[in-house]
């Protein structure tokens, strides 16, 4: 270590990871806003918090998947919280953006510009549904990063078309909810269309169409379904969807 540097600690690694999840892998330089911002907040360099966001390149899975190794030189606290993060995405996010809110002096349902209406309740209630309101914004701010803010399938590049999809349901897989390797950035007609089966993405990340609208002939049905089938989506540049949530998807939920 140089002289007057000093060691990261843990909420600072955790409020790394986080914004790490949030940016497009392109953009984890120097110069973005977003990590000065931290760098701030951090009472730490731009460039020191640059380096560690291309750190933890090195030790995600499905970057190295795609050959992309990242940085080298990685702490063992690096390895120990990103394994935290990583295996623990129904508890970190939260913890890290309740961390990000306290460091700006606000509050979390502020950051996360939830609604006041919203918050009427009390108690136990109010809590969880502060908490899932905040899990949902992460995990689309992780979704559409990983995709560059374009559909899977259609190449559409307006963030306000897209949403963040599952891949295994929200409402059956409590510990793989926030998992950006369950989660696929498609628009919202393709997304409806995933939910109920009438298609799915292959291990190999093909697109397979259900016979049921295969089978219709009018040009309507080809246009938003047909010419997709057989094509592969377009890539995350990171997060790659889980080739096992893929093979339940094909197996439990294509209507075949």
């Amino acid at each position: 270590m140089k002289p007057g540097q000093r060691l990261w600690t843990r909420d600072e690694l955790i409020l790394a990871i986080n914004l790490y999840c949030k940016l497009p892998f392109g953009r984890l330089h120097r110069l973005n806003p977003d990590i000065i911002d931290l760098s701030i907040l951090l009472n730490r360099t731009p460039n020191s918090v640059a380096y560690k966001l291309v750190n933890f390149a090195s030790l995600d899975p499905s970057l190295k998947e795609r050959g992309i190794k990242g940085a080298v030189n990685t702490s063992k606290l690096d390895k120990e919280i990103w394994n935290e993060f990583y295996n623990h995405w129904d508890i970190l996010p939260y913890e890290s953006e309740r961390l990000l809110a306290t460091l700006k002096h606000t509050t979390v349902e502020r950051l996360n510009d939830i609604p006041e209406n919203e918050l009427s309740r009390e108690g136990k209630v109010k809590e969880q549904l502060v908490k899932t309101r905040v899990n949902q914004s992460f995990f689309r701010s992780s979704i559409l990063a990983a995709y560059n803010n374009t559909c899977c399938i259609t190449g559409i590049k307006h963030p306000e078309l897209l949403v963040a999809g599952h891949i295994r349901p929200w409402g059956i897989d409590e510990r793989n909810r926030l998992n950006p390797r369950n989660g696929i950035a498609i628009n919202s007609l393709h997304d409806k269309a995933f939910e109920i089966g009438y298609i799915t993405i292959t291990p190999d990340f093909h697109i397979k169409i259900s016979p049921i609208l295969l089978k219709e002939t009018n040009q309507h049905s080809f246009d938003f379904f047909g010419k997709f089938e057989n094509q592969k989506i377009i890539l995350p540049s990171r997060f790659l969807p889980d080739r096992e949530f893929l093979k339940y998807h094909n197996e439990e939920r294509f209507k075949s």
